[in-house]
């Protein structure tokens, strides 16, 4: 019975399972991302500036878990578990979380529609617009946004935040922002777990965040130098910084074998009541003084 079953498989169904099957034992890293409310212009163009790196597939679920079962790999089965609707699957040579990079490098910006929630507070910025008068007008004061006309096109006064982080945008301001070509949201694949398939390991809630990830690294550096330097370890960034050290050192200790006194630093302290145009009136003075001696 199984036989006849199995023999009722369309053909077009069994070449897919096998070229996901050689997907699987010739990858590296299998990614699922999310798709969903991806334009498939959008998807198609992504798509293609994977190529060379991912190969892009979007199987129905029951021929991808059938591909799993197959396998016989129970690690890999968990996948079943993360496989949601409008999903695409990724199939690469690259790390994880590397492929998860690329995926984030490749989202582009994107208008924003009635309904969604503000990423960040969306600012209309002051200066010209390429508007003219007209219905915009009326569109821009209903969201209290100041403007002049010049040159006959409408010119924003001052900054205003017409929707804030967290709040659903308005059909007046998801107009106005179309109007002005603003573009607060990006879309793209979003990561949502990756297997690697060599480790047998399942990463999930994969986030890429390049920028924060580069300003943790210079944090760190900046906190790790001084630390460096203090514990006097050699590199070529703390040589310059040892080197000077040693020599404050070493004046230090020259004054301490020949008994020469510390030099004294003299701190001029700035009476409280001192007004800042007496101040002025002495910087004059001393710089007319030091003209003086110099020109004598």
């Amino acid at each position: 019975m199984k036989s006849e079953i199995k023999n009722q498989i369309p053909e077009e169904k069994k070449l897919v399972v096998k070229e996901l099957s050689n997907l699987i034992g010739n990858k590296k890293t299998i990614l699922i991302a999310s798709i969903k409310n991806l334009p498939t212009s959008q998807f198609q163009e992504i798509a293609k500036k994977l190529r060379g790196k991912a190969i892009v597939k979007v199987p129905k679920k029951n021929l991808f878990f059938k591909t799993l079962d197959d396998s016989k790999n129970e690690e890999i089965k968990k996948l079943k578990e993360q496989l949601k609707d409008s999903s695409a699957i990724l199939f690469s040579d690259l790390d994880s979380f590397e492929l998860a990079g690329e995926l984030m490098k490749k989202k582009s910006p994107a208008k924003a529609k009635p309904g969604q929630e503000a990423p960040e507070d969306i600012e209309i910025q002051a200066g010209p617009t390429e508007l003219v008068p007209g219905p915009a007008i009326s569109e821009l004061g209903a969201l209290g946004i100041q403007i002049q006309i010049e040159g006959g096109k409408i010119n924003i006064k001052e900054p205003r935040i017409i929707a804030k982080k967290g709040e659903k945008i308005s059909q007046a301001a998801a107009d106005v922002m179309s109007k002005l070509d603003i573009k607060p949201f990006s879309i793209g694949f979003i990561p949502l777990c990756a297997f690697d398939i060599q480790e047998g390991k399942l990463y999930l809630n994969i986030k890429i965040d390049i920028e924060g990830t580069l300003s943790n690294l210079k944090y760190a550096f900046g906190r790790a130098l001084p630390l460096a330097v203090s514990i006097g370890y050699t590199c070529p960034d703390t040589i310059k910084f040892l080197i000077g050290k040693a020599g404050t050192q070493e004046k230090r200790l020259i004054r301490t074998i020949t008994g020469e006194p510390e030099p004294i630093v003299e701190i001029i302290e700035t009476p409280a009541e001192t007004s800042k145009e007496e101040l002025k009136e002495e910087a004059k003075e001393d710089g007319a003084a030091g003209l003086a001696s110099l020109f004598g």
